[in-house]
């Protein structure tokens, strides 16, 4: 009897020796150290180091479904958190990139409509520049017109010839008239000139003279529509004539004739950069 409770009792020490080693183990599972920094990516507390299990420590080779499980359900856990903390970083990335993205482009966007803008700018500057160095052209040219409105020079010259006693244009003379009439159609800042020549002496040559200006004057009226007021008649009678060279004497003529000058000032310059001022003005407008 005695030698059974000796074995016995090696035996009994041998069993509760792993149970108390389990029961110190689970303890010191459950009471945490609350040292451990929480600066984690989830804010949670970083995982303890294993808990021994049992007699056989880390190791346990008779480990059970619910300690294997009670081990990998903290790591799954975490896993799946570090998962949906990587989608939520990835979409704000997405959503910043997009965001700057959209940014680069209104910037852009406006950068190219500031250029489009300065070119307008620009080219109004350019043309105001030649709107205004047209019109400086222009009042130089009313400028000159109106100091020069009363002088005329001479720009076409016709003679017609009649015979003596005659009054009648003949058609030569009428072609004559026609060309140099078609060419002051239209125009301004322009007078005729017509003076008349006969034969003869004193007041009958002098009325000779006249006649055969009327005649022209008439024709120049009624065919061609010139207005009265721009021409210019008189009757010079048998006055002399200057001999074309320089050192010739005056001489008289037989028959007669009929001078008809066209002189012009510069007021036709003035009516020909109208239309041009005109034009740039309507575009300027425009």
């Amino acid at each position: 009897m005695k030698n059974r409770i000796l074995v016995s009792l090696p035996l009994a020490a041998l069993l509760a020796f792993p149970a108390l080693a389990q029961t110190s183990s689970t303890q010191t599972q459950a009471t945490p150290t609350t040292t451990q920094s929480t600066d984690t990516a989830t804010g949670k507390q970083p995982f303890q180091a294993p808990a021994r299990e049992g007699f056989w420590g880390r190791v346990n080779p008779f480990a059970r479904k619910n300690y294997v499980k009670r081990q990998t359900d903290p790591i799954r856990d975490r896993v799946n958190e570090l998962d949906d903390l990587t989608a939520a970083n990835g979409k704000a990335i997405k959503d910043t990139d997009s965001r700057a993205q959209a940014g680069i482009k209104l910037a852009s966007d406006k950068a190219d409509v500031a250029d489009q803008h300065a070119l307008d700018a620009a080219n109004k500057a350019t043309m105001a520049q030649q709107s205004a160095q047209q019109a400086t052209t222009r009042i130089q040219t009313v400028e000159t017109v109106a100091g020069n409105i009363d002088q005329y020079k001479a720009s076409n010259q016709t003679e017609i010839r009649f015979k003596p006693g005659q009054t009648v244009l003949s058609k030569n003379a009428k072609d004559a008239l026609d060309e140099m009439a078609n060419t002051v159609k239209g125009q301004r800042g322009y007078i005729i000139e017509v003076q008349g020549f006969s034969s003869g002496k004193g007041q009958v040559a002098i009325q000779n003279s006249q006649k055969m200006a009327e005649s022209v004057v008439r024709y120049m009226v009624l065919n061609h529509e010139i207005p009265v007021y721009r021409i210019y008649l008189v009757g010079m009678g048998n006055a002399p004539v200057a001999g074309t060279d320089a050192d010739a004497k005056t001489k008289h003529i037989s028959g007669g004739r009929v001078e008809i000058s066209l002189l012009k000032n510069d007021l036709e310059q003035l009516s020909s950069n109208s239309p041009a001022t005109t034009a740039t003005a309507d575009q300027q407008a425009k």
